[in-house]
């Protein structure tokens, strides 16, 4: 063969390479970059996070708000050995005022659940917890006991995803949706004692120091049905956190 049929023969190998599609990634692929997008190490061992905003919260039965909290804030202490997905962990504090006035408060000390009534009881707070715990299970996707698939993909909002199941050492599953181009996570959903339960991300705010993706737009549904949102407005990541914030508060 000619030196210049091997060029052109070479330049259509070329060609053709450059025009096949790029190989699917598979789950922990697609883990690892919804990782890297959120803020990477920094993110993944984060000590704790405040958030502060407002809420708006709807019954069951009615297109009108139940409540709306005009101030919304959230205390978290992360546990860096986290291994069930939808249960209590660290430690965590939740505040809604309206006005002034207290909604709601709710804590976990690391071993005993409250909330503005009292103590609860443990039966009751386990369900509870597990109706609402589940996003930070995705920082030790990649720990030794868990499990990731690659399922269908899908959209959320207009945005394609992909859709990942992540499941943990017992074998309780969250399915998580990660943006394909932005990589961030824009659902999470998991079965929960108060029905099927997912999480809708939007409104995302790039933060450094450390480098961390916040959604600053969080919509709830427990089947199908919206059961609140919130509005974050303010992010602060490893601030120090007085630990009395998280025991019973005196009356």
């Amino acid at each position: 063969m000619s030196a210049r049929r091997l060029l052109a023969a070479a330049a259509a190998a070329l060609l053709l390479v450059a025009a096949a599609p790029a190989p699917e990634p598979d789950a922990a692929a697609i883990v690892d970059r919804a990782i890297a997008a959120a803020g990477g190490e920094d993110w993944a061992n984060a000590r704790t996070l405040v958030l502060e905003g407002r809420a708006v919260f709807y019954g069951p039965d009615s297109p009108a708000p139940r409540s709306v909290a005009d101030d919304y804030r959230m205390w978290r202490v992360f546990d860096p050995g986290r291994q069930a997905a939808h249960g209590a962990e660290g430690k965590v504090r939740i505040d809604a005022r309206a006005g002034g006035r207290t909604l709601f408060q709710v804590g976990y000390d690391g071993a005993n659940t409250w909330n503005d009534k009292g103590p609860v009881p443990k039966t009751e707070a386990d369900a509870f917890w597990a109706s609402n715990f589940g996003f930070g299970i995705i920082r030790h996707a990649r720990k030794a006991g868990f499990t990731l698939a690659r399922l269908p993909d899908d959209e959320v909002g207009a945005h394609p995803v992909y859709t990942v199941r992540l499941t943990d050492p017992a074998g309780t599953a969250t399915l998580f949706a990660i943006d394909k181009t932005s990589h961030a996570i824009r659902r999470m959903s998991f079965a929960s004692p108060r029905g099927w339960h997912e999480r809708v991300y939007d409104d995302f705010v790039t933060l450094a120091n450390p480098r961390w993706l916040q959604a600053r737009s969080v919509t709830l549904y427990y089947n199908g049905v919206k059961a609140n949102e919130v509005y974050w407005t303010t992010t602060r990541v490893n601030a120090p956190i007085d630990d009395k914030l998280f025991a019973l508060p005196t009356r």
